[in-house]
């Protein structure tokens, strides 16, 4: 029996794409073998690689302007790469004035990483209130590299609503865990980047879309496994790259088009958060933290209205231990939050929802 799997990351995937997958596991289009088994360079995988390439520019609507890159190391990876291509001096440690806004344990990660590579300066923090806000994002100096957001924040539950206008700067942002959840102009970013895990398929890629004139711009001490153009020059084959994660977002694709696109799944995605939202909002038992005007659609971290605090994880411990018994996995919130999380990407169906809130009904009694 399948469960519902609210799962951060790795996350649950369409039934219909696994199903594909399982179809193809032995023999491709044809070829014989499977995907797995196709070297990179190969007539077999070339239009596998292309078709997914093509779909991402379609359904997200890239600028020509743009490339796109699969990538490994995940969206961690992107924090280093990010100053070290943009940013960084003819040395360690010396590098341009970059901007950042601080909104959650990854947003910090990716600080600390910049700091390594250039002049960060922190321009606002919504630390103060663990994280349960996006803050006003004041403007950066004239000269900055770049500006830095995380859009949308997985283990505290918080999203810009409102991209920041940051003029001739380049916008960079991590959009892991929203990727293709809602309509995103890309023409207002310079880099985007996502680990595949949460939306997009298996982990193991990462989608980088980057404006060509950033591309070219790391220091001659880069290794050239992190230069941009390294990358962009061979389409994304300069070495093996993940290639059966590249056709299982492929599929993925294909099946957010068939559903009628980006649009589509955003009106669905608004539906299920609507309807856990407002479960918690009236429920005498559960909240959420999240101050509701931030409050992500793929995320979505409660607690129980407990004062003593001995009591209350006891209680959250026995209800992720209960809702897993029911077939609703994955629900205990990060290590460094503690309470509950649940993740309703593209993948999640609204009967999980809706079973998910079932669950809690009878929990609450």
């Amino acid at each position: 029996m399948r469960v519902y799997n609210f799962s951060p990351g790795p996350s649950a995937l369409p039934l219909p794409v696994l199903e594909k997958a399982a179809s193809e596991m032995l023999d491709a289009n044809g070829t014989g073998q499977s995907v797995m088994e196709m070297s990179h360079r190969s007539k077999d995988y070339k239009p596998i690689f292309e078709k997914t390439e093509s779909l991402l520019r379609e359904l997200m609507g890239i600028p020509a302007n743009y490339k796109v890159l699969f990538l490994q190391g995940g969206a961690s990876l992107q924090f280093s790469m990010i100053p070290l291509n943009l940013a960084a001096g003819d040395r360690p440690g010396v590098g341009l004035k970059t901007a950042y806004v601080d909104t959650g344990i990854w947003s910090d990660k990716a600080i600390k990483e910049g700091s390594k590579y250039s002049d960060v300066q922190v321009l606002a923090s919504s630390k103060d209130k663990a994280y349960t806000y996006i803050p006003d994002a004041p403007a950066a100096e004239p000269g900055t590299a770049y500006y830095h957001i995380t859009t949308n924040n997985t283990i505290v539950g918080t999203r810009w609503t409102d991209v920041p206008d940051t003029g001739s700067i380049p916008l960079i942002s991590d959009i892991s865990s929203c990727i293709l959840s809602e309509p995103l102009d890309v023409s207002k970013f310079g880099v985007l980047y996502a680990g595949a895990q949460k939306n997009l398929g298996p982990a193991g890629t990462t989608v980088v879309i980057i404006r060509e004139d950033l591309i070219g711009k790391a220091p001659a001490w880069t290794p050239i496994m992190l230069r941009y153009e390294t990358h962009s020059n061979e389409g994304s084959m300069y070495n093996t790259p993940p290639c059966y994660g590249i056709y299982m977002i492929g599929l993925v694709l294909e099946w957010i088009k068939n559903l009628g696109g980006v649009n589509t799944i955003a009106k669905l995605n608004q539906e299920k958060a609507d309807l856990f939202y407002n479960y918690l909002d009236s429920s005498k038992m559960f909240n959420s933290p999240v101050v509701k005007q931030f409050r992500s659609l793929m995320n979505i971290p409660f607690v129980i209205k407990e004062q003593d605090e001995a009591k209350k994880t006891e209680l959250e411990t026995r209800f992720v231990k209960e809702a897993a018994a029911a077939g609703l996995i994955n629900l205990a919130g990060h290590r460094l939050v503690g309470g509950m999380r649940a993740s309703i990407y593209n993948a999640m169906p609204i009967e999980g929802v809706k079973a998910l809130i079932s669950f809690m009904e009878k929990f609450e009694g």
